[in-house]
């Protein structure tokens, strides 16, 4: 019953211009044809789609989708997902195929985080080309990167997550992100049926107004998310936190804020890790180098 991978993510806007010139021409995606639905369409390799951006009255973080081996492991997610008193929807084959998946339903995790969990996936008839020459992304059987949350019921999220959902611990850290006297704050990263080190992850706090905290992206090498941020200050959007590197998954890069509120992560050269013998850690610092957050440049520039 366990989860393959993610698979996409949907997001509501009501910038649907501002969404296609953040991923076209900062982060380097192909935007594909509209879904039947008028739906923008994103790609970053074979798949069909890894971004679905719908057009809304609000900018919102709807869900993310996640990939489950078959039909039959589908619907065993659905009834224990049922069973732990979680409401689940099951979509329409006309809605599956908007999806370019064979069945999928809809449902949240105990803090309220939209998820989709679907089998049955497609490729495109045609190859992945950026607009600004991505040569790829890291994804294939780890899939499409990783999708960050906030639960202010931290325990009870957690176990959903990995008693009734399938996820597994990768790196269950408490960090001091407030000053070595304020509280410390619980993170749970967790892993799938793959090598990423973590497809899903949250933090213990409110749900933010996007949504989620952020999505991640994984590019080839170090030259193409430094091109990346070079057009993240060019086109004037929001740099989130420097560049740097983490301490669990190793990975190098920064975060920009997307149109809708949370944060896109490009980095590059992430661990990966076997799955099945992977035990948990419980890193101490978030990064080895780098990363200076927004709030933090905030907090420095109102004492100065």
């Amino acid at each position: 019953m366990g989860v393959k991978a993610l698979g996409y993510v949907v997001v509501e806007t009501a910038q649907p211009e501002k969404w296609d010139e953040f991923l076209t021409q900062v982060a380097g995606v192909m935007r594909a044809a509209d879904a039947g639905d008028g739906a923008a369409q994103y790609r970053i390799d074979q798949r069909p789609f890894r971004f679905r951006i719908v057009p809304s009255s609000r900018d919102w973080f709807a869900a993310a989708g996640y990939e489950v081996k078959d039909r039959a492991a589908l619907d065993a997610l659905a009834a224990s997902i049922a069973a732990a008193g979680r409401a689940v929807e099951w979509l329409s084959a006309d809605e599956a195929a908007l999806r370019c998946v064979d069945a999928l339903f809809a449902t949240s995790d105990p803090a309220g985080n939209g998820l989709e969990f679907y089998c049955g996936d497609s490729a495109a008839d045609t190859p992945f080309v950026s607009p600004l020459g991505v040569p790829s992304f890291v994804t294939g059987d780890m899939g499409m990167g990783h999708a960050v949350f906030s639960a202010p019921n931290f325990d009870e999220t957690l176990a959903f997550y990995c008693d009734v959902v399938g996820f597994h611990q990768t790196d269950m850290p408490r960090f001091h992100l407030m000053g070595p006297d304020a509280p410390s704050m619980g993170f749970a990263f967790l892993h799938a049926d793959n090598g990423r080190h973590h497809s899903i992850a949250f933090g213990e706090g409110p749900v933010p107004p996007s949504g989620a905290v952020h999505v991640m992206l994984e590019y080839p090498n170090l030259i193409e998310v430094g091109k990346a941020h070079d057009r993240m200050k060019r086109l004037g959007y929001p740099e989130s936190a420097t560049l740097g590197s983490h301490f669990n998954d190793e990975t190098t890069g920064f975060y920009v804020q997307t149109p809708s509120g949370f944060d896109l992560e490009i980095g590059c050269d992430s661990l990966v890790i076997d799955p099945a013998t992977w035990q948990t850690t419980r890193h101490e610092g978030i990064s080895v180098w780098g990363h200076e957050w927004a709030w933090q440049k905030a907090m420095k520039e109102a004492q100065a």
